[in-house]
């Protein structure tokens, strides 16, 4: 994404020094680079060297940072010192602990099954600062979480050739450089700076308005779980972790273990699918045009590792209705409230919540890695074969459930702030709106 440009100036920013040569102050300009037309380009030219520039342009890098209130940052690497993240905007009083974004982060962990990497892992986090005495102060809260089993030199092959399908040779593109051990930011190790403010932001919505995320594996390869073999109003976090490859249905979780030992001994990887609910979201998340709530959250989910195809609600298989077949008929319920009678929008009218159960799949391709031969290309452009080294998942959707879960939650918590800044900060019309939490009597801010 490229980078945005503002014109607001720089805190402290003075005239360029007419000392300094005419080579260094060109350079102090070389990372901005701004495409105009010829006849803009010399009065360009004429503007940035003469005495009238009193500003610098703030620039605003892109590519690490989500979300507009609830921010969070991601930094580290697979195999340097350690990944994190810092969160900005959360907000204060809230009870938090590193137990609470613990379990999280072990849901994600490698090594926690044979059907995940070997890699030892035991993702312990710190909280360095955002938290005193058990409650968050409204400042940034910053995640560290130290990188233990490191095997660099299995990397080695890799800092000379191209591993097929892997972000190696598109960093070096982009950058001219990468780092070489475990995929660098391009690793899923990066996510555990996705999955502990992911905890934090459904701890958020559990609480205010007693929102749940829900995700679970519905596809490995070729075992597909059946269109309403999982009750989306009665699932359980506690049926999604009866097994290792998070499938609810006991007999499909069986066939979808046997399908990824089968492939993990030949050395390959297979791809599946992860599906993940919302239950409880308050309406009127979302808004109109660009930023349409299943926008949003289509770019969440689809910024993770692997991440190949996003369906909301009926999705594809919507295309094969007439509108008649799939319109949400609306009707009031027991309690006056505005329901529909079907649910094939997926919880998502027009950009923004109604109250339904949120609904939506998102497709990972098979692991890149593979423990077999194939042919690749050298920096030199050298045509060589290679196997990849490494400890990599045979299959990637039984680790990225929580992953799912945190991104969903992180759009969804970045909304609700949205909406209550925008739409809830003078009296709602009670005849047409709802507060934005029913449960808001219930809830207990900590005691300071």
């Amino acid at each position: 994404m490229a980078s945005s440009i503002s014109p607001k100036p720089f805190l402290g920013a003075t005239k360029p020094n007419p000392s300094l040569s005419s080579d260094l102050q060109r350079l102090s300009f070389s990372s901005l680079h701004i495409s105009v037309k010829p006849r803009t380009h010399k009065k360009l030219l004429e503007l940035l060297n003469s005495d009238k520039v009193c500003c610098i342009t703030e620039i605003q890098a892109a590519g690490s940072t989500f979300g507009n209130y609830f921010r969070v940052t991601t930094f580290g690497e697979s195999h340097g010192g350690g990944v994190g993240c810092i969160v900005d905007g959360c907000p204060p009083r809230i009870p938090l602990s590193e137990a609470d974004l613990q379990f999280d982060l072990d849901r994600r962990r490698p090594g926690q099954s044979r059907i995940t990497t070997p890699r030892k892992e035991t993702d312990t986090c710190r909280i360095y600062s955002g938290v005193s005495e058990g409650v968050t102060t409204g400042t940034p809260i910053h995640v560290f979480v130290p990188n233990t089993d490191q095997r660099g030199h299995d990397y080695n092959e890799m800092s000379i050739a191209y591993r097929p399908s892997h972000a190696d040779a598109t960093y070096d593109m982009k950058y001219g450089v990468r780092a070489v051990k475990g995929g660098g930011r391009s690793s899923a190790r990066e996510t555990i700076g996705r999955v502990a403010p992911g905890a934090i932001a459904k701890k958020i919505l559990q609480q205010f308005s007693g929102t749940e995320v829900l995700a679970y594996v519905s596809q490995v390869h070729q075992v597909v779980l059946p269109d309403g073999s999982v009750d989306h109003d009665t699932l359980t976090l506690d049926q999604v972790e009866s097994n290792i490859v998070r499938c609810p249905n006991p007999e499909y979780a069986e066939k979808m273990i046997a399908a990824i030992d089968a492939v993990r001994t030949r050395g390959d990887s297979i791809g599946g699918v992860v599906t993940c609910i919302v239950r409880n979201a308050p309406r009127g998340l979302g808004s109109p045009v660009f930023d349409k709530l299943e926008a949003e959250l289509a770019k969440a989910v689809m910024s993770l590792p692997a991440t190949k195809g996003f369906e909301f609600g009926s999705g594809f298989a919507g295309t094969f209705l007439t509108g008649s077949e799939h319109n949400d008929e609306f009707f009031t319920d027991e309690h006056g409230k505005i329901r529909t009678r079907t649910n094939r929008s997926g919880g998502i009218q027009g950009g923004i919540s109604n109250g339904e159960i949120m609904n939506m799949r998102v497709a990972f391709k098979p692991t890149a890695t593979i423990g077999k031969k194939q042919n690749t290309v050298t920096r030199e452009k050298k045509e060589i074969e290679l196997i990849a080294r490494g400890r990599h998942d045979p299959c990637v959707v039984p680790r990225a459930v929580p992953m799912v879960e945190a991104m969903v939650a992180l759009v969804l918590v970045d909304q609700l702030m949205a909406q209550y800044a925008q739409c809830n900060l003078f009296p709602i019309n009670p005849e047409l709106q709802e507060p934005l939490s029913l449960n808001f009597p219930n809830f207990e801010p900590a005691n300071i």
